[in-house]
């Protein structure tokens, strides 16, 4: 009777437990240390839990006398592969794609480049390829992007280059933002205030038309420490009050963590007035970290983000370079401004 009370006991813990770590929102932990660490990666722990599941089974079948302990640890396991699997599903596992551009439609790439190890060539290709007017490029340093700059314009693509840096030693310590010449110029706003460990580059238009473009890359969630990444998330939200904003790079979270930092009553907000484009376009399940694991095995920390004057018409994450030596996938979106959302599409051939 006591074993039967005490494996009650146990598993009624471990429901508890993997029910903060399905929905860590529900008690606010979603910002905790290893409970941020483990909703990060929905996919992994599915497939993990998944594994554990089977073996309790066969621990259910093949132990009699505590047939009933590892039989009600087995459902509770299965309970959270469901609610991963849920959890995914209504996130996106695959996104909508990329519809044809609308006139007024601005195409914005973001990608950790891990130091500059993808080849120049490789980078401009990808700019060339999605059309990108807004480049941003955490751990690419000034040299890096002018070498971009100079790729891009032997294939007739002008793009202004802005880098801000913390040193010159490591490359994590630089952030590097291309901006298309159509978009006419802009300038680093020295006047922000930025990310902490790692920089991120404000910019402003020089006429004072055109959105806020914001080349993010923030502080990783410290295991022992997370309050620095905390600051970071919470200047992000802060920042979003910009309704004329843009914000795209390696935000070190995922929409997960942003709970309890959206501004209430704005329709759509996932962290401050910002929507985030992957979420619109049923794509916040697909892994942008590390690339060497499966999309659906990792965690969508890469973002593009809009405040309220602009709307998400498509997004993808990139495949197509996780064998280019970066760890992350670069992550492409197509946003228009809201005033423009009523036009009639462009015709198509």
């Amino acid at each position: 009777m006591v074993g039967r009370i005490l494996g009650g006991v146990l598993v009624a813990l471990v429901a508890g437990a993997l029910a903060v770590l399905a929905w860590p929102q529900l008690v606010g932990l979603e910002q905790a240390p290893v409970v941020a660490q483990a909703v990060a990666m929905r996919g992994s722990a599915a497939l993990i839990a998944f594994a554990v599941v089977i073996l309790l089974t066969l621990m259910a079948l093949l132990v009699r006398w505590a047939r009933a302990f590892f039989a009600g640890l087995a459902i509770v396991g299965l309970c959270f592969v469901a609610a991963q699997a849920v959890v995914i599903g209504t996130r996106g596992a695959f996104g909508e794609g990329m519809p044809t551009p609308a006139p007024a439609s601005i195409t914005v790439l973001a990608w950790n480049t891990l130091g500059e190890t993808p080849p120049v060539a490789d980078v401009a290709d990808l700019i060339e390829e999605t059309g990108a007017d807004v480049v941003s490029l955490p751990e690419t340093t000034y040299d890096g992007g002018a070498a971009l700059v100079d790729e891009l314009a032997a294939r007739g693509i002008e793009m202004q280059q802005l880098t801000f840096a913390y040193n010159t030693v490591a490359k994590a310590d630089s952030t590097t933002l291309l901006v298309g010449t159509e978009l006419g110029e802009y300038r680093t706003d020295t006047t922000a205030t930025t990310t902490n460990n790692r920089p991120t580059l404000v910019a402003t238009p020089v006429d004072g038309a055109g959105p806020t473009l914001v080349a993010a890359h923030t502080t990783a969630p410290g295991v022992r420490d997370p309050s620095v990444w905390r600051a970071d998330l919470r200047w992000i939200a802060e920042l979003c009050a910009t309704p004329d904003l843009i914000v795209a790079g390696d935000l070190n979270s995922t929409i997960d963590h942003w709970a309890g930092l959206a501004t209430p009553g704005v329709e759509g907000a996932r962290i401050g007035a910002c929507r985030d484009a992957a979420a619109d376009a049923s794509a916040a399940a697909i892994g942008t970290w590390p690339a060497a694991l499966p999309p659906l095995l990792g965690t969508p920390i890469d973002h593009v983000l809009t405040g309220e004057a602009w709307r998400t018409t498509g997004f993808r994450v990139i495949g197509s370079q996780d064998g280019s030596g970066a760890d992350h996938r670069p992550v492409v979106a197509q946003l228009e401004p809201v005033a423009a959302a009523t036009l009639p599409a462009p015709a198509t051939s």
